[in-house]
């Protein structure tokens, strides 16, 4: 039997992380994504509301990297909870579980639409930058720069 999802869409809110008593990590968040077809007629895509729920590693790096309105991609398995409300009534709910979240969009994509928060002090920094002027990653954010072809020989 199989039980596998993979979603794409943005956080509706920013991640909350918890601890169990035994002190797991556990984060909840939920992704809107759109429906593939437009509705007929409305003319719009219909966009579902779907509660994701990670745990461990994977709940502490969405906390840390992830916030309302960043693209992500969701892959993990479909699980449905029966729960009692506090009127004693009989509900359910699914969610999905995550195993893995990854970035749906670029850090630069983020940080133009006001979803990117840079990681709080403490956190995850990007190492330094290679130096200019050698064959590293030029200065100015471009990850690669052109070669030119003024002494004819290979840089290898």
């Amino acid at each position: 039997m199989l039980n596998r999802i993979i979603l794409m869409g943005r956080l509706t809110r920013d991640p909350e992380l918890r601890h169990t008593q035994t002190g797991t990590a556990v984060a909840s968040f939920s992704l809107a994504v759109d429906r593939d077809f437009k509705d007929r007629n409305t003319g719009e895509k219909a966009t579902d509301f779907i509660d994701i729920v990670a745990w461990r590693q994977t709940a502490e790096f969405v906390s840390r990297y992830f916030t309302k309105g960043r693209m992500a991609v969701v892959e993990g398995r479909l699980q449905i909870r029966d729960w009692t409300d506090k009127e004693g009534g009989k509900r359910r709910s699914a969610e999905v579980i995550a195993d893995n979240v990854y970035f749906g969009d670029s850090k630069r994509d983020a940080e133009a639409s006001g979803a990117y928060a840079p990681p709080a002090a403490g956190g995850y920094a990007p190492p330094p930058a290679a130096p200019s002027g050698g064959y590293g990653a030029p200065s100015g954010g471009d990850q690669f720069a052109g070669l030119t072809d003024d002494d004819g020989e290979l840089p290898f």
